[in-house]
């Protein structure tokens, strides 16, 4: 007698554009463009991943961009963006914050502002088409140039108020300290952007502080490796930085070796606050409802528990106040309800 976690309203704040793709989008469009996809990404679906070394690291970009390659027309990223918000209206969430780095696909359409421009054009159309309200997340490359960055800053700090709610710091920690990138944070933090740089994932408490000292992380995307220090850990749960983390993605990295050893329990225990990802669904196989099954039947959260991490997501994200309270309330409602009795 639980109740189901796909009425659960929540928010989701750890989903890649590219990532977000559908399995079954990825085949449809590389047919029509004529771009071969390995066996990894089509019978072997999903791939098996390890990026815990340079060599798997570069397997995993390498079938990223592969991913991108058929992305090559406007209406492409409509589709994208509508179906994710599908994906996550499926799943009870109510807001989604997707990052991009609008440098991946600027050559295709006319330029960095032309590619945000079309981002959040098919952002507010796909929040007019399932209700579920849609943030952009405008992420820079850490293994790119800190001037790079700077750039894409001014750029979200342009659409600040306008779509754009936070600012983030992706790809693989071990070849870009957060440190560099202290003034494109900068820039992006005087104009109320959210500090969502990802952290904690291939490196450990280092990676961790650097993003909470020089970039004043309001959130962190994953942050799960900050577990290895304890005073760490009582520093973001007292500074209340929201970790994106993400379960399955954890695993599929080679972060854990096995689900139960993701330390979602001890950082929740900890009084962390945590907002479940799916990260990249089209590589790793599962979406948002899975973190939260993962939750339940991996580390035995309760009902009452799992309604505390989605109000923990809301909370967390650069939703509007109104979208907040009303996803709360939702909450509490689905808390409030008795489970249902199973089927006789």
């Amino acid at each position: 007698m639980q109740r189901p976690i796909s009425s659960l309203p929540k928010a989701h704040l750890h989903l890649h554009f590219t990532g977000s793709m559908r399995h079954a989008t990825l085949v449809e469009l590389a047919t029509e463009r004529g771009v071969h996809l390995p066996q990894s990404l089509v019978e072997a679906w999903p791939p098996q991943l390890r990026a815990t070394d340079e060599r798997g690291w570069f397997r995993f970009q390498r079938l990223y961009d592969i991913a991108r390659s058929v992305v090559r027309e406007p209406g492409d990223v409509f589709r994208l963006l509508r179906e994710a918000a599908e994906d996550d209206r499926a799943a009870g969430s109510g807001w989604l914050e997707i990052q991009i780095d609008p440098s991946g696909y600027a050559s295709r359409f006319d330029g960095l502002t032309a590619t945000l421009e079309l981002v959040l054009e098919a952002a507010r159309a796909a929040e007019d088409a399932t209700g579920v309200g849609i943030g952009i997340m405008v992420a820079a490359n850490r293994t790119r140039h800190p001037l790079d960055a700077r750039v894409l800053a001014r750029l979200a700090a342009q659409y600040a108020g306008r779509g754009v709610v936070s600012f983030g710091l992706n790809n693989d920690e071990r070849r870009g300290r957060a440190l560099d990138f202290e003034r494109a944070f900068g820039i992006a933090r005087r104009v109320g952007l959210l500090s969502t740089p990802h952290a904690g994932e291939l490196e450990g408490s280092r990676s961790v502080r650097e993003c909470l000292d020089s970039l004043e992380a309001d959130r962190l995307g994953h942050g799960v490796r900050a577990i290895d220090d304890p005073y760490l850990v009582e520093r973001i749960a007292t500074q209340e930085v929201t970790l994106e983390v993400c379960p399955s993605s954890n695993v599929g990295l080679g972060v854990a070796r096995e689900l139960g050893h993701v330390p979602l329990r001890h950082l929740f225990d900890a009084g962390a606050p945590i907002a479940l990802g799916a990260d990249d669904p089209l590589l790793f196989g599962s979406r948002l409802v899975e973190q939260y099954e993962i939750a339940r039947t991996v580390f035995g959260f309760t009902d009452p528990e799992l309604a505390e991490l989605a109000r923990m997501s809301i909370r967390g994200s650069g939703a509007p106040e109104t979208r907040k309270k009303e996803l709360l309330a939702g909450v509490d409602a689905w808390l409030a309800t008795p489970p249902a009795a199973p089927a006789s």
